[in-house]
């Protein structure tokens, strides 16, 4: 198991983002992130519907999900989601050229400068504010600490206090 959500994450290119729509409905898409610190990114464009969504709505989950042609168990993947808060980052601002450098170290040069050229991409900043990590049966946590990226044991919810209970009929 990991150490942290840090250590799980060293390999993901992307994270599942569920945003709410105009009517209130769920929204599942997926993007190419980084993570500067304990806020994480993506460079998404004007013309996805996650950029208006949160545009309207600055809420969304990030959803990180091991591999199902890699995973030793279907019923068990290995997974960590995050509750966060959202903002823009302005257009040709300091800060935006950081990120971009940042996301080119990940993704390289071409891809970031190209995205950049078309000019309706922007990069959205999200702070974890709630999460949770499943990393197999009866291993269920809370994610704590200052970027949410400890696994904090939970009191499991059943009469016995430990692992899964049995369904009651």
């Amino acid at each position: 198991m990991a150490k942290d959500l840090n250590e799980f994450l060293e390999d993901f290119k992307s994270v599942n983002i569920s945003t709410l729509d105009e009517k209130g409905n769920p929204f599942s898409s997926y993007a190419p992130f980084i993570k500067v610190e304990d806020k994480y990114y993506v460079y998404i464009s004007q013309m996805a519907k996650h950029t208006s969504n949160l545009q309207r709505k600055d809420i969304c989950s990030l959803f990180f999900i091991e591999d199902e042609a890699t995973c030793s168990n279907i019923f068990a993947r290995k997974r960590a989601m995050l509750q966060c808060s959202s903002i823009i980052i302005k257009q040709d601002s300091q800060e935006e050229t950081e990120k971009l450098s940042n996301f080119k170290i990940k993704f390289g040069d071409k891809m970031i400068d190209m995205l950049k050229s078309m000019q309706d991409f922007y990069i959205f900043e999200f702070t974890p504010f709630y999460g949770e990590a499943v990393f197999g049966f009866g291993k269920a946590y809370n994610l704590g600490g200052k970027d949410f990226s400890e696994f904090v044991e939970r009191e499991s919810t059943n009469s016995g206090g430990h692992g899964h209970g049995h369904i009651k009929k």
